[in-house]
């Protein structure tokens, strides 16, 4: 297996390999500024607390949300790091040419050399309107794997030449580690057609995890990149010193997934009562859709992560935490690093 993925084919209760999905979410009252040095302070503390890799996630038109143009922001990131993994969980590469996403991440691998990660997706992370607004062509991503085999050829030299017409540079000739993710079984079965790692959205798709894991390796293809499957799993986790307190700050992710089901967009907001903000059926869908979240104490925290591993058999967590208080997401970010041992816990905390 190749040295850009962890050396651990498969993670186990006692070691569990660890990474952080970001989408820099804009509190209430705050700004993107705001959310973007969070990002940044959040990447050094995961650095130095052992996780595996940090990515940033494309979304648009979402004021809650300040990683829409997500090269750039790896660019930052990276620049602020020096030895975590740094990509994009994912680029939407239908709303981009595959030369620009060739050139920026070809870019992007030329500063930071052997760090960088482009995980791939095909959905318009937005609405129509928006989706138009960066395609012009609605398309669904049915021309995904053309797509992807486009930008492939970018990064290959042997396929092209001095004289080629359009060459990516930089990109061409650079090893670049890509991934595909999905959040249903069409890219399982495509990353398994073409031998390339897979991150499932488990952290918004529940009911396809098991699918989509079992199509992935039973079709998995070796191939240069890959002799046998490798498999991440997005994971909602809220971590505190005590359940009680976790409870209480996961009320600002059900908030947002209300939201989504009502169709609305805003910044982050605090946590708060649920009494009363939601209707019998709305309080249905999203516990249903955040049934696999795993949210306690340090204790509760443990045998979840644990219990997540024996359940999937993945090789990695990618661990995204909407907590509003951005201390207390850090506090969360490292109790899920001592909880899966990667990371010493410290005789106190300040």
């Amino acid at each position: 297996m190749s040295d850009q993925y962890s050396s651990s084919r498969e993670a186990t209760p006692d070691h569990i390999t660890l990474s952080v999905l970001d989408l820099a979410p804009v509190n209430a009252g705050a700004t993107a500024s705001d959310a973007l040095r969070n990002s940044l302070d959040l990447a050094q503390h995961a650095e130095k607390w052992g996780y595996n890799r940090y990515w940033v996630a494309e979304h648009h038109n979402m004021p809650g949300i300040a990683s829409s143009a997500t090269s750039v922001v790896i660019g930052y990131l990276a620049g602020g790091t020096s030895t975590i993994r740094v990509g994009s969980g994912g680029i939407m590469l239908p709303n981009h040419a595959p030369l620009v996403i060739a050139e920026q991440f070809g870019t992007l691998e030329s500063l930071y050399p052997g760090r960088i990660d482009l995980g791939l997706g095909r959905a318009p992370g937005s609405d129509r309107r928006t989706t138009q607004a960066l395609r012009r062509d609605i398309n669904s991503g049915e021309d995904f794997p053309e797509l992807l085999d486009e930008l492939s050829r970018f990064f290959d030299a042997s396929s092209t030449s001095y004289h080629a017409p359009v060459r990516a540079v930089p990109g061409e000739g650079l090893s670049i580690p890509i991934w595909l993710l999905g959040s249903s079984d069409f890219s399982a079965r495509l990353a398994a057609q073409k031998g390339l790692p897979f991150a499932f959205a488990g952290h918004f798709s529940p009911d396809y995890t098991q699918r989509a894991l079992r199509i992935y390796r039973e079709y998995f293809t070796p191939s240069d990149v890959l002799k046998e499957p490798y498999a991440m799993l997005g994971v909602n986790a809220i971590a505190a010193d005590t359940d009680e307190e976790a409870e209480w700050l996961s009320t600002t992710m059900q908030q947002q997934f209300l939201n989504i089901i009502r169709g609305r967009t805003g910044q982050i907001q605090p946590p708060a009562d649920m009494t009363g903000k939601w209707s019998e059926y709305e309080q249905a869908a999203v516990e249903k859709q955040l049934r696999s979240t795993i949210k306690g104490g340090p204790e509760t925290i443990k045998k979840g992560l644990q219990q997540y591993v024996a359940d999937t058999g993945v090789n990695e967590l990618i661990i995204t935490s909407m907590i509003y208080d951005h201390s207390a997401r850090l506090r969360s970010y490292e109790i899920i690093s001592e909880a899966a041992g990667i990371r010493k816990p410290m005789q106190s905390h300040s």
